[in-house]
C-alpha cells in the first residue's frame, strides 16, 4: 500500500502538476484532471514540498555543476519584456527591461503545476490560469495567492547562470 502511494506521488511529480496531467495534447482546451482520487492530499503536500525543496534542489544542482553556478544558456534566448522556462532546472528567467534578468521558480504556488508560457508581461500557469509578473514574480491574476519564489541569476558574458 505504501509503495503504491509512493509510486503515485512520484508519477504526479514527474507530470509537473499535482492536479492535472501534463500530456494534454489539444491546444486551447483545459488540461484533463488527474485520475488519482485519493492523491489530492498527497499531491498537494508534494506541491508544497516541491516549492520549498525546488529551492534546495536548485542550490544542490548548482553546487555540483560548477563554482559559478548552473549554465542555463544564452542571454539572447530571453526576449526583452518576456522570458523563457528552463524545465530541467525548474526555473523561469525573464528580462523585464533590456539587460535586467530575473529568475523565479517555475512551480506555480497554487497547486504545484509547472508554468509553461510567458506572454503579455506575465508568466502563465496552464492548470488553473494563475499569472505572475515578469518583473518580480508577484501574482497578477489568481487563483494563486503567493508570488513565485525568486532565484539568483547572473549574465556572465552572455551566458545565463543560476547561482
Amino acid at each position: 500500500m505504501l509503495a503504491a502511494g509512493a509510486a503515485a506521488t512520484a508519477a504526479l511529480a514527474v507530470a509537473g502538476c499535482a492536479t492535472y496531467r501534463a500530456d494534454s495534447g489539444s491546444g486551447g482546451s483545459a488540461p484533463e484532471p488527474a485520475q488519482s482520487g485519493g492523491g489530492q492530499g498527497t499531491a498537494s503536500g508534494s506541491g508544497g514540498a516541491g516549492s520549498s525543496s525546488a529551492d534546495g534542489a536548485g542550490g544542490g544542482s548548482a553546487g555540483g555543476a560548477s563554482a559559478g553556478g548552473t549554465s542555463l544558456g544564452s542571454a539572447s534566448d530571453v526576449p526583452v519584456g518576456g522570458g523563457k522556462v528552463f524545465s530541467d532546472q525548474k526555473v523561469v528567467v525573464t528580462q523585464p527591461q533590456a539587460g535586467n534578468f530575473r529568475a523565479f521558480s517555475s512551480v506555480c504556488t497554487h497547486q504545484g503545476c509547472s508554468v509553461n508560457e510567458i506572454a503579455d508581461g506575465t508568466i502563465n500557469c496552464p492548470c488553473h490560469g494563475s499569472k505572475f509578473s515578469v518583473a518580480d514574480g508577484s501574482v497578477a491574476e489568481g487563483p494563486a495567492k503567493r508570488p513565485l519564489a525568486a532565484k539568483q541569476v547572473t549574465n556572465d558574458g552572455g551566458t545565463l547562470k543560476l547561482s
